[in-house]
């Protein structure tokens, strides 16, 4: 079968691999469909390592996609031949406490799609996932809106983690790339009341204000802090930092009221970051990391194909799996207004 592979820093090959045979009898082989091209992936692509997640080229990337169920195992009864998608990237062991205790996104034994010393990613053919992983999609949503299921699942699982009821709530995002756009949709949704956007890049932040932000301002053109705060002299209740920036980071703490939470969702490129302290204290602002999504697949599915939450926006550009590394260069390198580039099989 076909597949993109990493073969070096910034370098991408289409290669014929072997399909992966026959499912576990709790597996299902899927044909990909769509795969989105996250920021993660260009980490590996851009550097060749998350943290201590370090890449051994070759490799395959990607985790966001959708599928069609071509062969289930012997002890799946809840998917079929034809079943159309959305795929959860985490394999979970469903033994050990963390999943016992409802956190599989910290299962100590996982597996996640095109995680180094884990497994291959999707870029390619086919692949075989647990049936636990696999979520149907009704007839409502279409293959690029099933495979942006994911990464909506970790802006509704931020938006929970800091509150389920965002009601009377005002709220930042730092950064509105397609995480940051997620976290918007689901706050919105949530009834947040005022939601304030930054973002660096003008065609991003204008279409954070079409989908829903009340607020855009480009930090490299104008003091966001002092806006924000001229609006909401009180600061905001909750910001979110999609950017991954020391700098986001110390404007969160700026902006953020006391008592407030900081929900850490970036993830930057550097070893370490840093607080001022004096007001992290002082405001005793809850700083609270997060980590993918848990049991959120299934909700974000129920918003978008309720209406609720429109995923469309955010696809500002298509490519097939043959031009996989023009996509990633495109995205590397935040070209002619890209938001989110999709790989269609």
């Amino acid at each position: 079968m076909k597949a993109a592979i990493l073969t070096g820093i910034r370098e991408m090959k289409i290669r014929d691999i072997p399909a992966p045979g026959d499912p576990g009898s709790k597996d299902v082989l899927l044909k990909v469909e769509v795969i989105g091209v996250c920021g993660s992936d260009l980490h590996y692509y851009k550097t060749g390592r998350i943290g201590d997640q370090v890449v051994e080229f070759p490799f395959m990337v990607g985790h966001e996609c959708s599928a069609t169920v071509l062969k289930t195992g012997s002890e799946v009864d809840t998917l079929r031949e034809g079943d159309r998608i959305a795929v959860d990237p985490l394999i979970w062991c469903h033994e050990c406490d963390q999943c016992l205790s409802g956190r599989i996104h910290t299962c100590r034994n996982q597996k996640f799609l095109g995680c180094p010393g884990q497994m291959d990613g999707c870029l390619c053919e086919q692949i075989i996932m647990p049936a636990a992983s696999c979520f149907n999609i009704p007839d409502s949503l279409d293959m690029i809106q099933a495979a942006l299921i994911e990464p909506f699942c970790i802006g509704l699982y931020a938006q929970r983690l800091a509150r389920e009821d965002l009601t009377g709530k005002n709220i930042a995002i730092l950064g509105a790339g397609p995480i940051g756009l997620s976290v918007l949709l689901a706050a919105r949704a949530a009834g947040a009341e005022n939601i304030y956007v930054t973002e660096i890049r003008d065609c991003r932040g204008e279409l954070a204000k079409k989908v829903g932000a009340d607020y855009f301002g480009n930090p490299e053109k104008t003091d966001i802090v002092a806006e924000i705060l001229a609006a909401l002299p009180n600061g905001v209740d909750y910001a979110f930092e999609c950017a991954g920036q020391q700098q986001t980071l110390d404007q969160c703490i700026d902006i953020t009221t006391p008592g407030g939470k900081l929900m850490m969702i970036g993830i930057p490129t550097t070893d370490r970051v840093s607080f001022v302290i004096a007001q992290t204290r002082r405001k005793e602002i809850t700083i609270q990391p997060v980590r993918r999504q848990n049991h959120c697949v299934q909700p974000a599915i129920d918003l978008v194909a309720s209406g609720k939450v429109d995923l469309n926006p955010m696809v500002t550009h298509n490519y097939d799996l043959d031009h996989a590394k023009e996509a990633f260069d495109l995205v590397a390198e935040y070209s002619d207004g890209v938001i989110k580039a999709m790989i269609n099989l």
